[in-house]
């Protein structure tokens, strides 16, 4: 029997392990093949490919299920004959509608490894093979659950094996260490296992030294990564001996649990940047956290955060539309994580995944997409037009922050303003003048300096820090924009004088406008800002004859 196992993944940096680690589990006892595709791939063109084989077994997520249906619809009327496969979390739970569609022939729910390997040897007894939904004289079978896979059959299996560096280096490598999660969030599938699973150390170490070599970037699955002290030391001490300088690790972890000897252990031996730690932090409303069954502690988290930031680059999550979380508690909670001035702020909104309990709180009065990715729309806490208007708000914190666009004009107005009602206020106007996913860089400051103006009148210093911001954003020297350089004479006999080599060198001066406020004060050499500029890497900032990188 010719199977394939495959996926549409979101992206085409992206790799699935779930296929890969059932291909090397079972290759050699069975006729086994593996292609990836990505959700912009022709459909048609996916199809055709997929068509000649006895059984396609798809990986299906909530980013790419509808997809994936519509391959798996397109298969079958070329081939009514290709029995069509799907697993993931997407189909675990939920899943009559998705079984019933007349183009679906199997799913299997849950774990796969041990319910794949039953499918393929099953010889069309399909009532033998746990975990398995199918349809039998138009009727819904469900077979019963397997017991969780042991682990240890990985050893000596590596899923990366036949992806050598010219597939892995310029793509997310993935690799689990354990599985299952000891939290019980109940907006996360992971909350549905609670017992926690490891892998052998010497498996894990084996496919981390294999991806370090072949691979750059590589992010650990573990929903909560430092749960045990040693291990996550282990690991870390690992890495360190082994990585190459282009590697980046990226860790989900949960901050206020981080043992102080991790935090010695970074902030003693691990060079900057290596590490990217991804925390949850979701909000600050405690009664919020509670109600959904989520312990956290943000003061410790916040201390912690503080503790590594200067040495683990970090992405902070918030989650808008928490029950018990309204308009006022959400403005709280960004205002006080968007102080930590993390490099990546996720605005993400609550989703209600097919298994969790979200779906079941009625009480809260939730209205929410029936369909993929099931986004709140709303609640007795937020109304339509207030989450569309933090929707506006998202898109302005991923151009001008995320997007690294204005990162010392967004330091400023944290200092002065109220960070959530500015970028609000810009996600509005934003969306009144450019479409959110078609414009300029030149777009993205006009349009913020024409906002700034109107809003705040007599505040120079946002338009500098707008200025600097454009300025700064290349590597080559830039039309001018927002503000001018002062008269050419003048440049050069001020580059004369401070020595500066305008023959290997761009640089830009512009005037102070802002008096010499403090905001402005740190960029100025000469009450000039100077901005030089080397063709291969973005400008920098001359202060006191010395380059100073900002922020």
């Amino acid at each position: 029997m010719s199977v394939l196992l495959s996926t549409l993944n979101a992206k085409y940096i992206h790799l699935n392990l779930a296929i890969r680690l059932l291909y090397h589990l079972y290759k050699d006892k069975h006729n086994l093949n593996l292609k990836e595709f990505t959700i912009k791939e022709n459909k048609d063109a996916i199809a055709e490919f997929c068509k000649n084989f006895e059984v396609v077994a798809f990986s299906c997520y909530i980013w790419n299920i509808t997809q994936t249906l519509q391959v798996c619809e397109l298969i079958k009327k070329i081939n009514p004959n290709c029995l069509i496969l799907l697993g993931g979390p997407e189909v675990s739970y939920e899943n009559n509608d998705v079984i019933n569609l007349p183009y679906v022939d199997f799913i299997i729910e849950g774990e796969g490894e041990t319910a794949f390997n039953e499918f393929l040897n099953c010889n069309g007894n399909y009532a033998q093979v746990s975990n398995l939904v199918y349809k039998e004289n138009h009727q819904i079978k469900r077979n019963k659950a397997a017991a969780n896979f042991n682990l240890n059959n990985y050893k000596y299996i590596n899923p990366y094996i036949e992806d050598g560096s010219d597939e892995l280096n310029n793509k997310v490598c993935y690799i689990e260490t354990s599985r299952g999660c000891p939290y019980k969030c109940e907006f996360c599938l992971a909350s549905l296992d609670n017992k926690v699973r490891y892998l052998p150390i010497e498996t894990i170490k084996e496919h981390l030294l294999y991806l370090m070599n072949n691979g750059r970037v590589i992010k650990f699955l573990d929903r909560t990564f430092n749960i045990k002290k040693d291990f996550t030391l282990d690991i870390f001490e690992f890495i360190l001996k082994h990585h190459r300088p282009e590697n980046v690790f990226q860790f989900e972890i949960t901050a206020d649990i981080l043992h102080p000897d991790i935090i010695r252990f970074i902030n003693e031996k691990v060079p900057k940047n290596l590490f990217r730690f991804e925390i949850g932090i979701q909000t600050v409303n405690q009664s919020a956290n509670l109600e959904v069954s989520r312990k956290q502690n943000f003061e410790k988290t916040k201390n912690i955060i503080l503790q590594v930031q200067d040495k683990v680059e970090l992405h902070l999550d918030l989650i808008v539309g928490l029950p018990l979380d309204y308009w006022n508690d959400i403005k709280y909670s960004f205002e006080e994580v968007f102080k930590l001035k993390a490099p990546e702020l996720q605005l993400g909104f609550l989703k209600f995944l097919k298994g969790t309990t979200m779906r079941d709180k009625a009480q809260h009065e939730f209205v929410f997409d029936q369909n993929p990715p099931y986004q709140l729309i709303k609640s007795k806490y937020l109304n339509e037009e207030e989450l569309a208007d933090i929707v506006k708000l998202e898109h302005a914190l991923e151009i001008y922050w995320n997007g690294k666009k204005t990162i010392n004009t967004l330091s400023y107005v944290i200092s002065k303003y109220s960070s959530f009602d500015f970028l609000l206020g810009l996600g509005k106007f934003f969306g009144e003048k450019k479409d959110f996913h078609k414009y300029s860089l030149e777009d993205v400051y006009l349009i913020a300096s024409e906002f700034c103006k109107l809003n705040y009148p007599n505040d120079t210093a946002l338009q500098e820090l707008l200025a600097i911001d454009y300025y700064l954003h290349h590597k080559v020297k830039p039309k001018p924009l927002l503000i001018n350089e002062i008269d050419k004479k003048e440049k050069f006999m001020l580059l004369d004088e401070l020595k500066l080599n305008h023959h290997k060198y761009r640089f830009i001066v512009l005037p102070i406008l802002n008096s010499g406020g403090e905001a402005i004060s740190k960029f100025a050499l000469n009450k000039h800002i100077i901005i030089q500029y080397s063709g291969k890497e973005k400008a920098k900032i001359i202060k006191q004859n010395i380059i100073t990188p900002v922020y």
